[in-house]
């Protein structure tokens, strides 16, 4: 089969995708110095800039939501168990093997089965408890301020804490499998180009190659074509 040159990353859905990673990986390195691990602005000034950065990654996913739903784009998520089975042998094995791919990307269907289910988990829960774990951070109620949500007065800060680590450890975890897979494609930079410039070669279904070789037909054969049309006036004039 044949590959054509498809557009299949729409502009915003690019914008999305590196202002999203930027943003994790900048609230991974300024969560690593708040929990003591490294040294780099300082304890105060990465609060502040963790801060900061939780809120613009909230307002992202809010656009991201919005367009995700006035484009129809969220329907990318929605998981099948179909080829699951084979999509997970082809990344353990098959991939080492130069094995064909089990599924095929469209414009319809840019995410494979495993991607699908992996997404969905990070959009309705990995990302949600990040969210509202960082936001109860945030508006915890010290007693020592007397302030916050006055109906949110939990014991402890310790369970919040732990719950948006083990949340930061699964986001970082995604990011490393990611990175590597980015490198599985037709060549090792083919994906990371298509993010890039939003344009990627996809493998002709049948469909597309017959309309392809129709095509052709259709522009390398005109005297075909006159032919056809000689043929039909000298077939007109021995009926007059």
């Amino acid at each position: 089969m044949g590959k054509n040159k498809v557009y299949i990353y729409k502009s915003f859905e690019r914008f999305w995708h590196w202002t999203q990673a930027l943003l994790i990986f900048f609230l991974a390195f300024t969560g690593f110095e708040i929990h003591g691990s490294i040294s780099f602005f300082g304890y105060l000034n990465a609060v502040r800039y963790h801060n900061i950065a939780a809120y613009a990654f909230i307002v992202l996913i809010i656009f991201a939501i919005f367009w995700h739903l006035s484009t129809g784009e969220w329907k990318q998520y929605l998981p099948t168990l179909e080829h699951i089975r084979s999509q997970i042998d082809y990344y353990l094995f098959g991939i080492f093997r130069n094995a064909p791919h089990p599924t095929k990307k469209t414009v319809l269907s840019k995410l494979n089965p495993l991607q699908k289910l992996v997404y969905l988990g990070l959009k309705i829960l990995v990302i949600p408890i990040m969210v509202i774990s960082g936001l109860l951070y945030m508006f915890y109620r010290y007693p020592q301020k007397g302030g916050g949500i006055a109906g949110l007065n939990i014991g402890s800060i310790e369970p919040i804490a732990l719950i948006h680590t083990f949340g930061a450890f699964l986001l970082i975890t995604f990011v490393i499998a990611h990175l590597y897979l980015i490198t599985t494609g037709t060549t090792i930079t083919s994906n990371l180009r298509a993010m890039i410039t939003g344009y990627e070669e996809l493998e002709e279904t049948e469909g597309d190659e017959n309309k392809s070789s129709e095509n052709s037909d259709e522009v390398k054969s005109p005297e075909k074509k006159q032919n056809i049309e000689v043929e039909t006036v000298l077939v007109e004039k021995e009926i007059i």
